[in-house]
């Protein structure tokens, strides 16, 4: 191949990582009401009095559930319980650079049609600033409580995914910070305690503005909302040859699982403080990672995790469908929810767990145990608080969604990010009498959807609230 050639296909993968790193300017343009526990007549529970630590609310609770409502709990689409006044649940939103509709506990169908779309996270990360990172997410934590406010959004994200990036095949790796461990480790930190409200504000931000964050002031394990680390762990194939990432099995030596996987993890629980720990679809040493009792107790053992465990979605019924580790579904929700999962991203608890308390697989007190991880977590988002919660969402509205301000720092974010190139042999601009046509190589290259994975609806209209 010529050296034009190469300089050509080169220039055609900047323009379609471009594309990738492309933000969006929003409007928002029904008012959903939010059903909440604890209010009247339901309020005279003790899991309602606030004055009371959470685990012991946590526990009241539990005692009050029959087993057919416990196990319809494990789900993360939750189930009412109309007799203690507990609508449903949706524990599954996203908000990898920015509230994305991939997730079923976010709806753009209503007062809020859009969200920011800051850059892709390998983009943000190549910024190389702490600060920045704290920023974006403290940002899109405003606009995920707004979004609640107007009923179209969880107190619950499924983010950020800091796996480590080793192979650019992978095909996800822009959802990452990259490669390295510290960086990675530092941008989780920075990302999940920024969005789940544990920075003060400050005057003005690293860039000397005043900027919108929201924060817990109580001093205790309150939570404004929670950011989920996943994938844990070792996760980083989607397809190659006969793998998938449903049935791979990772080979890990224990100074590499030190040294490298483990890294982000650890630090995104004990300096993170985060509130969810997602397992992955993949094996680690022959053991699928949502049935690996070593892996997931580690975190809770060693590194402190205080938290709720999910599996990624359907990862639970990949034990057995996919990765071939047990002999039944049953086997597999036992695996999962005994090695610390306590909820899974689909239905296979609530399809299986009961014939598989039947069978004696799991005990009630298994299915405690996980109950109590998940209504503790619930309870320090102030979801049990009656008129409190509800309370707590004037002070954000339509206004702090895609507004001017967000705006600017995507744009800020996507150029502090981007890296710069040499123009050798003077490359750029093209000779239109060399290169008489482009090629837009790859799998966005047809797409009018900007923005890459888990973005949100995007539109080019001003925002009228700003």
């Amino acid at each position: 191949m010529s050296i034009q050639s190469t300089h050509f296909f080169f220039f055609i993968f900047i323009l379609h990582f471009l594309q990738l790193i492309t933000f969006c300017h929003c409007y928002t343009p029904i008012q959903k009401p939010l059903q909440y526990p604890c209010l009247p007549p339901h309020d005279s529970y003790s899991f309602c009095n606030t004055s009371l630590p959470f685990k012991t609310r946590a526990q009241s609770l539990i005692s009050l559930l029959d087993l057919d409502e416990k196990i319809q709990q494990l789900s993360n689409n939750a189930s009412a319980v109309p007799r203690l006044g507990i609508p449903p649940y949706e524990w599954w939103s996203e908000s990898l650079h920015g509230i994305s509709y991939n997730g079923p506990g976010v709806s753009f169908n209503g007062t809020i049609e859009s969200a920011t779309g800051f850059p892709q996270v390998i983009v943000t990360a190549a910024a190389f600033n702490r600060s920045l990172w704290s920023a974006v997410a403290s940002a899109v934590a405003v606009e995920a409580m707004a979004m609640r406010g107007a009923g179209q959004a969880g107190l619950t994200f499924w983010a950020p995914n800091i796996n480590i990036f080793r192979d650019p095949r992978w095909g996800r790796g822009q959802e990452t910070p990259g490669e390295d461990p510290m960086v990675t480790s530092d941008y989780s930190v920075a990302y999940v305690r920024a969005f789940q409200g544990q920075n003060r504000p400050p005057a003005a931000d690293a860039y000397g503005r005043r900027r919108r964050v929201l924060s817990d002031d109580d001093g205790d394990d309150r939570l404004m909302l929670s950011a989920c680390c996943k994938h844990f762990t070792a996760y980083d194939l989607e397809k190659w040859g006969q793998f998938t990432r449903y049935n791979f099995n990772a080979i890990v030596t224990d100074r590499d699982m030190a040294d490298t996987y483990q890294v982000p993890f650890k630090s995104c629980i004990q300096q993170g403080n985060a509130s969810c720990l997602m397992c992955s679809y993949n094996a680690v040493n022959g053991i699928p990672a949502c049935a690996n009792h070593d892996l997931l107790q580690k975190a809770r053992n060693e590194w402190n995790f205080r938290g709720y465990i999910t599996s990624d979605c359907d990862a639970v019924a990949t034990i057995y469908e996919d990765q071939k580790y047990t002999k039944t579904p049953e086997d597999a929700v036992a695996a999962a929810l005994k090695a610390g999962t306590d909820i899974t991203c689909g239905t296979y608890m609530s399809l299986y767990m009961m014939s598989a308390f039947k069978q004696d697989k799991v005990s009630e007190e298994d299915i405690d145990r996980a109950l109590l991880n998940l209504f503790t977590v619930q309870l320090r988002l102030g979801l049990f608080d009656g008129e409190l919660a509800r309370n707590r969402f004037t002070e954000t509205g339509p206004q702090d969604v895609c507004n001017s301000e967000h705006r600017k720092l995507a744009l800020e974010a996507a150029q502090q990010g981007i890296v710069l190139l040499k123009n050798e042999k003077k490359l750029l601009p093209l000779d239109k009498h060399l290169v008489s046509s482009l090629a837009v190589i790859g799998p966005m290259a047809n797409s009018t959807n900007l923005g890459g994975t888990y973005v949100g609806r995007c539109s080019v209209q001003p925002n009228k609230h700003s």
